[in-house]
């Protein structure tokens, strides 16, 4: 059985690496795009949004609507792809327990 000092050492080398998977994951990009590339979003890893790009092709359509439905398209396909990664990386700390990060 653990002592309660080995514990808490434990749970602070846990909370480091958890600190660095985190800052690594705010470093990552994840970029999605809609329309056939027309629109293009990029957000890091904690699904904030760094970039957004919108071709003249988009434009030229002169469709208000749809632009504005690639681009929630575009962002939102990206920030799916960078929560997936943060539960995939966070996951191996908290054993799938669901905690918040």
């Amino acid at each position: 059985m653990k002592s309660f000092g080995e514990m808490v050492k434990q749970a602070q080398k846990l909370q480091k690496q958890m600190a660095v998977a985190q800052e690594q994951l705010a470093e990552m990009r994840f970029e999605a795009s809609a329309g056939g590339g027309m629109v293009k979003a990029v957000v890091d890893g904690k699904q904030m949004l760094k970039q957004l790009s919108i071709g003249p092709e988009a434009l030229k359509e002169g469709d208000l609507t749809l632009l504005e439905d690639l681009i929630l398209t575009a962002v939102g396909e990206a920030q799916r792809a960078s929560e997936a990664q943060m539960q995939e990386t966070m996951g191996k700390f908290t054993g799938g327990l669901g905690l918040p990060f």
